[in-house]
């Protein structure tokens, strides 16, 4: 539940893109902006079954109207029902299973309602409580995570995300239920949730509303670094992923496209439509997306697919249909089937987080449809229906396994469409958010807030990397079966770190403790030197050497690479302790030797470091602290003087600030620096130009935007981006406290 999942998973400094989604994810992800409430951190102390809930959006004036009904049963005693709610949410009325209205403390701190329990509630005793519930949703003032909508009702389009808090809740991301919503939307809207059973009209607007939401994922990963969506300070931007060949026409032709009539004011439709959603299997069926878009169906490979797009993307539901179906089909052969073969793509408005799932949805922003098909942020979307849907972690602390797994999974795709080194592309990317926040380890990440950059980062990317590590201990054949295992058996349950070791050491044939315990209780990474001696022998070479790293306690089974005159040979060396020997022989001289070429362990390097320090500085900026963000890119510099990324970041953060003489002082050492990534060059002549026209340079501009084109290079829309301001010159919007 990545929220690696969250805000769009922060940007995140990495090899290919200027800005990268926060989530995984993409995700790495993720909204870096607030603290989860103080009492979720304290022992869940009751267990929500079930939900019935009626709603009724109110698009005109942003309210929504609410009745849930909530089954529950204490995990302990009770005399008081905690309940996660949305501030701008107010209880009118709450009442018992035996009828007795209740009274309801509103904890506006911890975006919670506290109810007393007249007779209590043993441990193990279950019980009802019945909300009536209404308020205003129109802004992010009383979000659960300040700054950032979570739920909105709007003349458009609304959203409920399950993150939201729009129903009385506990357990966020943990807590397993089912539920049946029934919502109630003008007409001509669309409403997309999980389960949906059907909709049917009435004659006028109720003045009382009914269903509820479920819950979405975050996808906090990392995504690919290649391609950069634009900085805004507050709001994280979504990379798009490599091209894919997504040419095949889409089953859904024409006639099964249907579009809600645009020209009407849902705020002007009198008449209203309810749909029901029923989900009957314990998971996450709390998010629900409604507006006017364009449906588009596929049963391609026997996947029943809908892409509910905006019309100004329709035109892209036919590539995003193909590859869908396409990720769909490669987790279901690997992994095994999710809970369904429904699967719901919609489009979310740009002012919300960049993914969102629950059950059969999977949702993306706006911003990330792109003509080139973002096919890693939809292949970690897509994942969560296998983790997180189907199996989810069992507490905060087992957190990892949903949003580490999603990001392992579009990592994996990526090995599968696009081969080894692209794969290895991720890998890298991955140790960059897993060493970018390594104070805590991974097994006391649950004490972090849940929204909070660190635990974004060590839930997403670093267990995504230690899975990636557990796949090379155990090997390909053991680690895929136990993930077929591990899905299968714990289908529609909650889990734990143990369960998943288990089954990884009854198929590895030995035990595993101590690998868990290395990367899920320590922190840090080695940083491994060798030294190595070459003998003359009758049949070719011998290699005799040592590999040197400073963890006394580690372990690990490293690859070694010896390039020679002749065929490379490789090597697997058990590296125990600070100082592990090795010998190699070999027919031709040796010429190199190269530990871990692959990635397969978690290092340090000097490089990471550098790339480590960026990223903490891009969530400082998500979190409007650009001070410290250029105290964090200074660091960087410290590493690698001549990093263009390092230089790219740091003019970002003077043209946030409107200080364009450093801006473009910056933009000119990124040029100057090490080209890396080679988005930099691009970019910054794009940014260089649109500094020149803020200060009414014209033909300065134009011939920044001139030296763009020449780049060739069309990352993030580059050379979209430079024609665009070659024909009219860039004007700051009035609105915006920055240039972006």
């Amino acid at each position: 539940m990545s929220i690696a999942a969250l805000a769009g998973r922060s940007l995140r400094a990495t090899r290919g893109g200027p800005f990268r989604p926060l989530g995984l994810a993409c995700a790495v992800v993720l909204a870096l902006l607030a603290a989860v409430p103080s009492h979720a951190a304290d022992k869940q102390r009751l267990q929500v079954n079930s939900y019935e809930i009626t709603a009724e959006l109110q698009p005109r004036t942003h309210r929504l109207v609410a009745h849930a009904v909530v089954k529950f049963t204490a995990l302990e005693d009770i005399s008081v029902a905690t309940f996660e709610l949305h501030n701008a949410l107010r209880p009118t009325k709450v009442v018992d299973a035996a009828g007795r209205t209740l009274s309801a403390e509103r904890i506006s701190q911890d975006n919670a309602v506290r109810v007393a329990l007249p007779d209590g509630l043993q441990k193990g005793q279950s019980s009802t409580l019945t909300f009536d519930y209404e308020g205003t949703l129109a802004s992010a003032d009383d979000s659960p995570v300040p700054g950032l909508k979570l739920a909105y009702v709007g003349e458009d389009t609304s959203y409920l995300l399950y993150s939201g808090r729009w129903f009385p809740m506990v357990g966020y991301g943990t807590n397993r239920f089912t539920a049946t919503i029934r919502l109630t939307v003008p007409s001509n809207w669309l409403a997309i949730g999980s389960g949906l059973q059907g909709g049917s009209a009435s004659a006028a607007l109720r003045p009382r509303g009914l269903p509820e939401p479920a819950e979405p994922r975050f996808v906090l990963a990392s995504y690919q670094q290649d391609q950069p969506p634009v900085l805004k300070r507050g709001r994280t931007a979504t990379a798009p992923a490599p091209r894919t060949n997504a040419s095949r026409t889409n089953a859904a032709s024409a006639d099964k496209a249907k579009a809600p009539p645009a020209q009407t004011s849902p705020a002007a439709v009198g008449t209203t439509r309810t749909y029901t959603f029923v989900w009957n299997t314990a998971s996450f069926p709390g998010t629900i997306i409604a507006g006017q878009f364009v449906e588009t169906t596929s049963n391609a490979a026997g996947l029943n697919l809908h892409l509910y797009f905006k019309p100004a993307h329709k035109d892209l539901a036919s590539q995003y249909s193909d590859i869908a179906v396409k990720e769909f089909q490669y987790y279901a052969a690997r992994i095994g089937p999710p809970l369904s073969n429904t699967l719901r793509i919609v489009e979310l408005p740009d002012d919300t987080l960049p993914t969102a799932w629950a059950p059969e949805v999977a949702a993306m922003a706006g911003h990330a449809l792109l003509g080139k098909v973002n096919y890693r942020l939809l292949a970690n979307t897509i994942a969560h229906q296998w983790y997180g849907v189907t199996l989810s972690p069992a507490s905060k602390g087992d957190w990892w396994i949903s949003d580490g797994f999603a990001r392992y999974e579009e990592a994996r795709y990526v090995e599968y469409a696009a081969g080894q080194t692209a794969f290895e592309d991720v890998v890298k990317d991955m140790e960059v958010g897993a060493l970018a926040y390594d104070t805590v380890p991974l097994s006391s990440a649950g004490r972090l807030d849940t929204f909070a950059p660190e635990f974004q980062a060590l839930t997403t990317d670093k267990g995504a990397i230690i899975l990636n590590m557990l796949r090379w201990v155990i090997g390909d054949a053991a680690f895929d079966k136990s993930v077929q295992q591990f899905v299968k058996e714990y289908r529609g349950k909650s889990v734990t770190v143990d369960d998943l070791r288990k089954i990884a050491e009854a198929n590895y044939g030995d035990k595993l403790t101590w690998f868990f315990s290395q990367w899920l209780d320590s922190t840090g990474a080695p940083e491994f030197k060798s030294k190595y001696t070459v003998y003359r022998v009758a049949k070719g070479f011998r290699v005799v050497g040592e590999i040197a790293q400073d963890l006394d306690l580690f372990r690990m089974p490293v690859e070694l690479k010896i390039e020679t005159d002749g065929q490379t040979e490789t090597k697997r060396v058990e590296v125990v302790g600070t100082n592990s020997a090795f010998t190699v022989e070999t027919f031709g001289r040796p010429r190199r030797i190269v530990v871990d070429p692959g990635n397969r362990v978690l290092k340090n390097s000097a490089e990471l470091r550098v790339r480590a320090s960026i990223l903490r500085g891009q969530g400082l900026v998500e979190q409007g602290d650009l001070a410290g963000a250029l105290q964090e890119f200074q660091k960087s510099l410290e590493n690698n003087k001549n990093s263009s990324l390092a230089h790219y970041r740091i003019a970002e953060v003077f043209f946030l600030q409107h200080n364009y003489q450093a801006a473009a002082n910056s933009y000119r050492e990124c040029l100057n620096g090490d080209g890396e990534p080679r988005w930099t060059e691009v970019w910054s002549h794009i940014q260089l130009g649109k500094i020149f026209d803020i200060t009414g340079q014209r033909e300065r501009a134009t011939n920044e935007y001139r030296q763009a084109l020449q780049t060739n290079d069309n990352t993030q829309g580059a050379m979209d981006e430079a024609r665009k301001y070659l024909q009219s010159p860039y004007a700051r919007d009035a609105g915006s406290s920055n240039g972006y």
